[in-house]
């Protein structure tokens, strides 16, 4: 590089940290719109090639937050200011600038709200702190969730599991039939909450994958 070049890199002024994130934010939001329009009867009458436009989107992904980074940010915010408010906010404003962590802005609002962020010594103190609490409430919401939609227990712990591990819910096979409660599948009711049910999984799949733990 010449001297000019280096001189007109200085020129150029970046956008700051917390309006790049407002802006995979937004970003993040038309992801989300697009997925449902996609699936919509807009879709079928519409002119936009959008297979090009999800491609363009899932670029995001090459510029992930990992949750051990937010949580550090969690720390090192607490320890300078003490103020659950301005953190919660700080957080929230990454997270939803965060494609694979979206999903799991209230369990990590939650937990900072539920627990004493003073007491922790390091970072590694705030990771198994926050998996500990992560691990806890999922088995809490699984069961809530079980005796909710009256769902055969073994079976859906064993589909909720499976779908944890691979990281997304599938309707394909029996498992999701077998874990819905005793109805026939020519009730008019049974195929709304067969989508009911599995909507809410898939849901809580998205909120607890990758935390671990036993249900």
């Amino acid at each position: 590089m010449t001297d000019e070049d280096i001189a007109t890199m200085q020129e150029i002024k970046l956008l700051p940290d917390r309006t790049v994130q407002d802006y995979r934010s937004t970003y993040n939001d038309i992801r989300d719109w697009l997925r449902r329009e996609k699936s919509g009867k807009e879709a079928e009458e519409s002119t936009i090639d959008w297979d090009d436009v999800v491609f363009e989107v899932d670029l995001l992904k090459s510029q992930e937050i990992n949750l051990d980074y937010i949580l550090e940010l969690i720390f090192e915010h607490n320890k300078k200011t003490k103020d659950k408010i301005a953190l919660i906010e700080e957080i929230r404003r990454i997270i939803r600038a965060s494609i694979g962590n979206r999903a799991k802005e209230s369990l990590v609002v939650d937990f900072i709200n539920n627990t004493n962020l003073d007491i922790i010594q390091d970072k590694a103190n705030i990771t198994d702190s926050f998996f500990e609490y992560a691990q806890r409430k999922q088995k809490e919401e699984a069961e809530q969730l079980i005796t909710e939609e009256r769902l055969n227990e073994d079976a859906a712990k064993r589909y909720i599991i499976v779908s944890l591990k691979r990281e997304f819910a599938s309707e394909n096979g029996t498992e999701l039939n077998a874990i819905l409660p005793k109805m026939s599948p020519l009730n008019p009711q049974y195929l709304t909450k067969k989508q009911s049910v599995f909507q809410k999984i898939s849901t809580f799949v998205e909120k607890f994958k990758g935390v671990g733990g036993q249900l």
